[in-house]
């Protein structure tokens, strides 16, 4: 690996073609999160509760295959099993258009899309984040993930505008062809990565129950990937009772158009940039665990600005609410994910990452179905109430030991 450790990852060869091939997915995903529920309204006149149960229906796979996944990615060269999840997922949002020209796409086909690419993403992610220890230095870890967050966040904002100008220009469901050629891309630069990946050692009869238990026992003994599992699971309940009444409020309770929609949405991108940006040098001035706590103790309560949104003026809170939000929810995932990497043993770590997500992805379609069915009983906005307070709540697990006596979390597991 021709690389100078004092130097900026960009410098770093792989690492820049990870950048880039996971940047230009998580661009397609994010023109696909607002091409997706436009389909689902504006083509099939889905409710509000099928849109929750869209949502709900990317996530759950965690709940079904999650576990699995964790063991298998522990016994498999970690970038081929990406490469076969790019694969599949670029297929399945090709087919959505060729359904649309055919005339025969219904609701149902959004939710096989959404729950089969949904199981792409199980094995991708898992693969994904015990695939960038092998790639880069443990010391540079922290700054790997900001800048893959970072990404993700600018794709984030620049999805939503992209994704209206295609479907003016295009039509919704056409548009997902775009998503299917991120996904390309993302495997183009796989490829390029140099340098052979090391292979994980053959463990001879070991049963996959005996796999998954020992990534559960660690998980659920060690304190401190404990309460950060736990309280991802909590954040992630609230936002995503967020995400599927978002759209229905912001256009059909403040009434917005979709220009100004994809203006907003955007807004919380802009707050992940910042975060992606400042977390690196917020750890090293106020250290991993109190810059945590110190983080989310003063970003989510902004969250409480988003229900006050009105037409005009008052659209402010919104983007005043995300983007503080996200900034705080991006600053937390950085921390946690390079803390996980760093900590876990490396022959553990694919379990350890399958199963920590699998109890933090298991509550998004429990709180998508939960948003949806709330929004549908009491309307959107008092359902933003009921999610934003949870968001604030959450931050009371953090509270406890072992986080609140920490200055910074451990660099490496005694197991």
């Amino acid at each position: 690996m021709s690389y100078d450790g004092g130097r900026s990852l960009l410098f770093h060869r792989n690492f820049r073609l990870l950048l880039i091939g996971e940047t230009t997915s998580k661009l397609g995903t994010s023109v696909t999160s607002v091409l997706l529920p436009v389909v689902a309204v504006t083509t099939l006149d889905a409710s509000t509760f099928m849109l929750g149960l869209l949502t709900a229906a990317t996530w759950l796979p965690w709940l079904i295959v999650g576990l699995p996944a964790g063991a298998w990615v522990d016994q498999l060269p970690r970038r081929p099993v990406m490469l076969c999840a790019n694969a599949v997922s670029a297929a399945l949002f090709a087919s959505v258009p060729v359904a649309a020209w055919l005339d025969v796409l219904g609701i149902w086909h959004l939710v096989a899309v959404a729950l089969l690419s949904g199981a792409a993403t199980v094995f991708f992610s898992t693969a994904y984040s015990a695939y960038l220890p092998s790639l880069v230095d443990r010391s540079e870890l922290m700054e790997g993930n900001a800048k893959l967050q970072g990404g993700e966040q600018a794709a984030k904002v620049a999805g939503p505008g992209i994704g209206g100008l295609v479907a003016q220009t295009v039509g919704s469901a056409s548009g997902l062809l775009l998503d299917a050629f991120s996904f390309v891309v993302s495997s183009v630069c796989l490829l390029a990565v140099r340098g052979a990946e090391p292979r994980p050692a053959a463990k001879a009869g070991r049963r996959l129950r005996g796999e998954i238990s020992d990534g559960l026992r660690f998980v659920l003994r060690d304190p401190h990937v404990r309460i950060l599992t736990a309280y991802g699971a909590a954040v992630n309940l609230a936002l995503a009772g967020y995400q599927a009444v978002l759209v229905v409020f912001l256009v059909r309770t403040v009434g917005v158009d979709s220009g100004v929609l994809g203006v907003l949405v955007a807004c919380g991108g802009c707050g992940g940039i910042v975060g992606g940006l400042v977390a690196g040098r917020l750890t090293r001035w106020l250290g991993t665990a109190r810059g945590l706590l110190v983080v989310q103790l003063t970003a989510s309560p902004f969250g409480l600005l988003i229900p006050l949104t009105r037409p005009g003026p008052r659209l402010a809170l919104f983007a005043v609410g995300s983007v503080v939000v996200l900034a705080g929810v991006v600053i937390c995932n950085v921390i946690i994910v390079s803390f996980r990497q760093s900590y876990c043993p490396p022959e553990m770590l694919g379990r350890v990452t399958a199963t920590t997500l699998f109890l933090n992805y298991g509550t998004i379609p429990l709180g998508a179905l939960l948003g949806g069915a709330l929004g549908s009983l009491l309307g959107a906005r008092p359902t933003m109430w009921i999610v934003t307070v949870a968001l604030v709540a959450a931050n009371g697990l953090l509270l406890g030991a072992p986080v609140r006596t920490l200055r910074d979390f451990p660099e490496a597991s005694h197991r």
